[in-house]
């Protein structure tokens, strides 16, 4: 007696249900050949193979910020402390620590008599146009994640009041004044409080006629 095997076929629903996962695996992996490949074109460049900032200039900028933040550290300052004597903004001052802004003559004054311990060597540092960067893992970082997050969340929103308030441009980041503070809630508790205030750029209808420079069209 010979027992009979069934072998139960799959549905049309299993079927798609199938495919999809394994195209949704296809995508995935493409994705991940996708980021390893740009994370070795990003270790190219930074290796010297590129035109970008190279792993030299990165170590260089990286001793900067610890000598600057050594120097704060022992005037035993805070940075809302130097801002008042630089007479900065909190976080432009904070940026100047990091190497990400740059100092000019009269506020260097400022600072050589506030924080005695920056070289002259770092000063004259701080005194050309930075290479402005940042490290893509600070987004890994709490504080940073989060106040991406809520940028992010409430983009649309903020697009929607900027463009019924001033029209259809964007706000600055150059000309952009930014202070960190604290406020105390209903509750007693402490709120932090970030102001961004930035001039609005508008967008520009490319009038042909008002082009000052010869349209670079073959003749």
């Amino acid at each position: 007696t010979h027992t009979r095997q069934w072998r139960r076929h799959p549905s049309a629903s299993e079927g798609n249900a199938t495919a999809m996962q394994a195209t949704s695996t296809r995508s995935m992996l493409r994705r991940a050949l996708q980021l390893r490949a740009r994370a070795a074109g990003a270790r190219s460049s930074s290796s010297g193979g590129g035109g970008g900032f190279s792993a030299l200039d990165e170590e260089r900028k990286a001793g900067l910020v610890s000598r600057l933040l050594a120097a704060k550290e022992a005037s035993g300052q805070s940075f809302d402390q130097l801002a008042q004597r630089l007479g900065l903004t909190n976080a432009y001052t904070a940026n100047l620590f990091f190497a990400q802004a740059q100092l000019t003559e009269a506020t260097a004054v400022k600072l050589r008599a506030a924080v005695p311990d920056i070289s002259e060597e770092d000063l004259s540092e701080l005194r050309k146009a930075p290479m402005r960067s940042f490290d893509p893992r600070i987004l890994q970082e709490p504080t940073v994640y989060r106040t991406y997050e809520a940028i992010t969340h409430y983009g649309q929103a903020i697009k929607a009041l900027v463009n019924e308030k001033c029209g259809d441009g964007i706000m600055s980041a150059i000309d952009c004044f930014v202070e960190v503070g604290t406020t105390t809630g209903h509750l007693g508790e402490k709120r932090v409080v970030i102001m961004f205030n930035g001039k609005f750029l508008p967008h520009v209808e490319q009038a042909a006629h008002l082009n000052g420079v010869p349209a670079p069209h073959d003749e």
